[in-house]
């Protein structure tokens, strides 16, 4: 049967605890019963299960008050919403259909500015294109007090254009050694970064993009645990209401999630891996694929499933073949996990013969690395033999190797299978997983993720690779 409060439910139940914790503290309520409300829609939006019902004997109109509340309230300090008005703004004043009670909110908002703004350089466009209206109509008054505030942030203005250019060559730099083997420094760009995201005189647009470069930067060099600091600020701005849009905290979430995920902190991790999927944005797809990456490592497999079909339409629909190769290799590794390996198999086989050459340039290793544990999984070592050999895997692979995070699974599987199929010796296996091994000891990361890849290929051979357990477990204790 169907909830009287169904359609309140489901709104609240689409709120994030940034959200709602901003409500909470800037509520006026004199009315005790809508404040208790509020108070458990808070509670329920820092929980992903077991929510708490809605009383049904409140009268419904209080439900509906509050939710026009909070839609007001939110909209008014959504920093998207801001945007999107100066840009129906700038149309209309383009399209001479701007009407009087517009300009009065236009006029007043340029009379009341203040720095810092997050679209600030939008803002001050829109007013350049005001002026240009508002001088050919002889509107002198209205006029004298725009060109005076296009005069007064005019270096304003200029600044952040010129950090905004600054902060895309920054872009282009560690984007491209992140998407590519290119072993350019880009740490050079750091103690600049970090200048731009505290500064507090310049726009939030270039602050928060600053951020997001800081975030790739350490994902390049297996560093995100030196953006801990940097998202407790960003935190607390959002608790104030500050920078606020619902894209903006989903973005904030997924960050946070790969950063206790880096620090080994599972459960805050797939908490806010959860958040980031409350809703669906443009960047849905990623952080499903990220969420489910992170379920799979913590052997939560029927979870990964889920939020991976529950996708599936989204995956489809989507143009962006990083996050779709990233999805399938996901998918694939889910089915591997949940028994599913002959399934895995004959989806990744459809998906490489539709896809072949989108894989090779965005996330071949992520893909054959799935696809190549289905091969193993089912014991089909030859298949998987030839498979590296007719795709030249190994090749790919020796440059794949710089990448500061790279992982040698393709590898691993070779040798694996060059032994099944008699073409290494027990003793060949071992010295050269051995030989990987000593390679990784000094880093501490990779060691721990090597671990976890000895612990799959334990599985397929266990006696002959528990020497090589050993041998790690002795190099951990050094």
């Amino acid at each position: 049967m169907r909830s009287k409060l169904q359609k309140f439910t489901e709104f609240a139940g689409s709120l994030l605890p940034h959200e709602t914790e901003y409500l909470l503290q800037s509520q006026r309520f004199e009315d005790d019963i809508k404040l208790g409300i509020l108070d458990r829609v808070n509670n329920n939006s820092h929980r992903l299960k077991d929510w708490e019902g809605y009383d049904e004997e409140i009268d419904k109109r209080k439900y509906s008050h509050l939710k026009n509340w909070v839609v007001e309230r939110l909209d008014a300090i959504d920093v998207d919403q801001q945007f999107n008005w100066m840009c129906e703004m700038e149309k209309r004043i383009m399209t001479d259909s701007i009407d009087p009670a517009e300009e009065k909110t236009l006029l007043k908002k340029i009379r009341d500015f203040a720095l810092p703004m997050f679209y600030f350089t939008k803002f001050y466009e829109l007013v350049e294109t005001y002026r240009h209206f508002l001088l050919i109509r002889l509107r002198y008054d209205d006029h004298r007090m725009v060109d005076d505030f296009l005069k007064s942030f005019k270096e304003d203005y200029l600044r952040s254009k010129s950090v905004s250019e600054r902060i895309h060559t920054a872009t282009a730099e560690i984007i491209n050694q992140f998407a590519t083997t290119d072993p350019a420094e880009t740490l050079k760009w750091e103690d600049w970064l970090i200048e731009v995201f505290y500064d507090e005189t310049l726009d939030g647009l270039n602050r928060y993009l600053a951020l997001v470069r800081l975030t790739f930067l350490y994902l390049n060099y297996r560093q995100l645990d030196r953006l801990r600091d940097k998202y407790d600020f960003l935190d607390q701005q959002f608790r104030e209401g500050r920078y606020y849009s619902k894209r903006l905290l989903l973005n904030y979430y997924h960050n946070r999630m790969l950063l206790h995920t880096k620090c080994k902190e599972y459960d805050q991790a797939i908490y806010y891996g959860y958040l980031s999927v409350r809703q669906k944005n443009n960047d849905y797809l990623l952080y499903v694929n990220n969420l489910s990456g992170v379920l799979l490592r913590q052997n939560r497999h029927e979870e990964a499933m889920d939020i991976l079909r529950a996708a599936l339409p989204d995956m489809k629909a989507s143009k962006n073949f990083f996050n779709k190769i990233g999805y399938v290799a996901f998918y694939v590794h889910a089915l591997n996990r949940t028994g599913k390996a002959r399934s895995a198999e004959n989806y990744a086989e459809a998906f490489l013969q539709a896809y072949r050459q989108e894989i090779f340039k965005y996330r071949w290793h992520l893909f054959f690395s799935a696809y190549l544990q289905s091969l193993m999984l089912q014991e089909k070592y030859a298949k998987a033999l030839r498979t590296i050999r007719k795709f030249k895997l190994m090749e790919r692979e020796k440059r794949y190797q710089k990448r500061a995070n790279y992982l040698p699974t393709i590898l691993w599987y070779q040798i694996l299978c060059e032994y099944k199929e008699g073409h290494l010796t027990r003793q060949q296996l071992q010295q050269r997983l051995q030989q990987q091994l000593q390679e990784a000891a000094t880093d501490k990361d990779r060691h721990a993720n090597l671990k976890e890849l000895l612990k799959e290929m334990k599985a397929y051979a266990p006696d002959v690779m528990r020497p090589v357990e050993e041998s790690m477990s002795r190099l951990a204790i050094a």
